[in-house]
């Protein structure tokens, strides 16, 4: 198992107003990830993930098709030296 590391996606498409927070909070836990998750003005969504190598590359993977009401476009990835919360949290949108 890797070490952990903090990863920042920017995901495009219809991705707000059809539960991808929530669907991606929800991911998140399961898998035991840290970090948090917001929508954008511009109407993207944006999340912190915290885990090893692997569990990012699934979680990452799976928020390219996101709940059934979303049409993910792109997924921008960024690495990041952004210390995550102990949990997983949904945030305002920013």
């Amino acid at each position: 198992m890797s070490a952990p590391r903090s990863l920042r996606i920017v995901v495009h498409g219809r991705v707000q107003g059809v539960g991808y927070r929530a669907w991606l909070a929800m991911e998140a836990g399961r898998r035991g990830l840290r970090g948090w998750v917001r929508n954008r003005r511009d109407g993207t969504v944006e999340a912190l993930l915290h885990a090893d190598e692997a569990t990012l590359e699934a979680l990452v993977d799976a928020c390219r098709h996101g709940p059934a009401a979303a049409a993910v476009r792109a997924i921008d990835l960024f690495e990041t030296d952004e210390m995550p919360p102990t949990a997983f949290e949904v945030r305002s949108s920013a």
